[in-house]
């Protein structure tokens, strides 16, 4: 399967972020012996990108692919397309249902431990580490988010929003640097922006479901999930 660098390392981190925090320190575990456990064990989501494109090179996807067999993660196989997904396409395993022995998806299983109000990364998530990757939604399409529901979002959320912004949603750092010199001390206007230049990329996927796995990856206000499983069918 032929992926350019760029591409090669935004689906190895998307794939990372679909995992729930126990199962990425599986897959590091199933790691260890082929990548030092000094560099193994401390790694972040996209630490782990790049120890897999240094010690695999060429080869990274198919690794995260033979690792996610052993982890009966076949829906992630399929849902990037990784080497070996026409062979997963046969099998009785359903995208969601092999997210661990609660039957739940990563995003659910994140957005089950969110407590208290505002954004804050996961303990597990470390910093962000240049641009993310876009998450993918588990449910299907919905209605497109209009700019009403994203100021509505905006308004539940908290001072966080950078760090989310680029681990969460794969925005740009300087682009969210210029989203809070533009809008200062309006919090809710930096969100509302961040989440525009969002919707604008991801232009016919912006939906309530997808934005709601996106956010599941951080604690976010409860609040934020909620709206966005009554107005998407979540």
């Amino acid at each position: 399967m032929a992926v350019a660098a760029a591409g090669e390392r935004e689906t190895l981190l998307a794939l990372q972020c679909a995992l729930p925090d126990e199962q990425f320190q599986a897959f590091k575990y199933l790691l260890e012996g082929q990548i030092p456990l000094s560099q193994l064990r401390p790694a972040t989501r996209p630490d782990l990108c790049s120890l897999l494109l240094q010690h695999f090179p060429g080869q990274a996807l198919r690794k995260a692919g033979v690792i996610l067999r052993q982890l009966s993660r076949l829906d992630l196989i399929q849902r990037f397309q990784l080497p070996g997904a026409e062979d997963v396409l046969g099998s009785s395993a359903l995208p969601g249902v092999a997210a661990g022995s609660s039957g739940m998806s990563a995003g659910e299983d994140a957005a089950g431990a969110s407590e208290g109000a505002g954004w804050a990364l996961p303990s597990h998530a470390g910093r962000p580490h240049g641009r993310g990757a876009p998450c993918f939604s588990p449910a299907g399409e919905r209605r497109l988010l209009t700019e009403r529901d994203l100021m509505q979002v905006a308004q539940k959320t908290g001072r966080e929003w950078q760090e989310v912004g680029i681990q969460c949603l794969g925005l740009e750092k300087s682009r969210l640097e210029q989203i809070r010199e533009d809008n200062p001390n309006n919090v809710v206007m930096q969100v509302f922006e961040m989440l525009r230049e969002w919707l604008r990329r991801e232009k016919q996927h912006a939906t309530a479901p997808h934005l709601h796995a996106c956010l599941a990856q951080a604690n976010v206000n409860p609040e934020v999930l909620t709206f966005l499983q009554s107005i998407g069918g979540v």
